[in-house]
């Protein structure tokens, strides 16, 4: 159907639970065309992947604030002010 740009064409899967071979709505280039269901499942897939990543990029932003803090305590036991050091460079 290049009309609407559409073409079928069979894809072996799972649908509603059932394994087998099924006639599928395609792109005349091929790809396949997801059913709401697993645009939906690709979506909540994919917002769980961004939850893990913020989540991950939150910790690593807390453990350098840390090591920085520690870094700056180790040098004022040294003498050094860390407040200064941007005068100095």
């Amino acid at each position: 159907m290049p009309e609407i740009d559409l073409s079928l064409g069979l894809w072996q899967g799972s649908f509603r639970d059932i394994e087998r071979l099924w006639l599928r709505w395609f792109t005349l280039t091929g790809e396949l065309i997801p059913a709401p269901t697993e645009e939906a499942a690709a979506a909540t897939e994919r917002a769980m992947i961004a939850q893990q990543e913020a989540t991950e990029a939150k910790q690593e932003a807390a453990q350098a604030k840390r090591k920085a803090e520690q870094l700056a305590e180790r040098l004022r036991q040294l003498g050094v002010n860390p407040d200064e050091l941007n005068e100095l460079l």
